[in-house]
């Protein structure tokens, strides 16, 4: 955890629990009229009329998710909103409030928890979602982040992972691998470091990468975009564990097979350039990196023409029947099945991930 060792800094048992989230939270304002009483009471009040409720939390915890060595507070803050807006997208759903609650421990000083906050407002503002609730409580190992966000959708646009039929075409957003290999060039410098303390490292040519593993953006755009498009996915996940995981869960819940064809799944240059460099497969990143956090859809073959060409979606395949299994279609048109490799919270080795 980086402070600015000249800037006056605040233990938190001077302010208390409930001066402390005062604090913090002073600058909130509600935005979404579905929101009758926000922080400050003992619960917040919600109003969602005629609409269904979408609801997903996230836990992370520092050394698992998140190394503090090179994460800083404001990004984290910034990160733990938007990977929990992202699962509220991924139901094709607006998303409305969160709630924050945090552990620390007696390390962390008022201005550290004020640039967490910093980047939890910033995501707040930028998704238009109002904070209501949370809690502050202490730790003896380091910093946790529970973000609980909740969202509106008519029932008849929610969107699950289970709608998938044979024929359908697979489609992603954006581009995959880039948030893995940020990961790899922060944990490489991080390593010169601890080596070279005095080392200044040059990350210009990353600037891509290293801001989708640090600032990753929730597509909130995709679900306005299909809605102007008047297309309706029939399945829909987002991706955090790798293009190969999410793929896995889609075919799985809605009983289907698939055929992923290996060059189309769009990389950006600078993914590109990183594999070579670091000796690795731009295929194996994106199919097993994860944490991209684009939209991964099933979309009825009849929508094609809506979607042609749009520079946001990738048709990256088809869905077929389940007796064909889940397979990689390599550039040698060999098929190979999926296998889910990506990132696993309950795996024997944690990770910063």
């Amino acid at each position: 955890m980086i402070e600015d060792k000249n800037q006056k800094q605040t233990s938190l048992d001077s302010l208390g629990e409930f001066g402390l989230i005062d604090h913090l939270t002073k600058k909130f304002s509600v935005k979404n009229a579905s929101t009758l009483k926000g922080i400050g009471d003992d619960a917040a009040v919600l109003n969602f009329k005629n609409k269904s409720v979408v609801l997903t939390t996230d836990l992370l915890l520092e050394g698992i998710h998140f190394d503090l060595s090179y994460m800083p507070l404001k990004h984290l803050g910034y990160k733990a909103v938007v990977v929990n807006l992202s699962d509220v997208y991924a139901m094709n759903a607006n998303a409305t409030q969160i709630t924050v609650s945090i552990a620390v421990s007696n390390r962390f000083t008022l201005e550290a928890l004020e640039a967490l906050y910093d980047g939890i407002y910033k995501a707040a503002e930028a998704y238009g979602v109002d904070v209501v609730g949370g809690d502050t409580t202490s730790s003896k190992t380091g910093l946790m982040i529970s973000v609980t966000a909740l969202g509106d959708v008519d029932l008849e646009s929610v969107v699950k992972r289970s709608g998938a039929q044979s024929n359908d075409l697979l489609v992603v957003s954006g581009d995959l691998g880039g948030a893995y290999l940020g990961l790899q060039v922060l944990e490489r410098e991080k390593q010169v470091f601890k080596v070279n303390p005095n080392s200044q490292p040059d990350l210009d040519t990353y600037t891509y990468i290293i801001e989708r593993q640090l600032k990753p953006e929730a597509r909130k755009d995709i679900v306005k975009l299909l809605k102007d498009l008047d297309v309706l996915p029939t399945s829909m996940i987002d991706i955090s564990d790798g293009l190969s995981s999410e793929i896995i869960h889609l075919c799985k819940q809605s009983k289907v097979g698939c055929d992923l064809y290996e060059t189309k799944i769009p990389l950006d240059p600078q993914v590109i350039s990183t594999c070579e460099e670091f000796n690795m497969d731009s295929t194996t990143v994106a199919l097993n990196g994860g944490e991209d956090y684009e939209l991964l859809m099933t979309i009825s073959q009849q929508d094609f023409p809506k979607i042609k060409a749009n520079p946001n979606l990738t048709v990256i395949g088809y869905m077929t029947d389940l007796s064909n299994g889940m397979n990689l279609v390599t550039r040698g048109e060999a098929k190979i099945p999926l296998t889910a490799q990506g990132w696993n919270p309950l795996g024997p080795e944690p990770k910063d991930h």
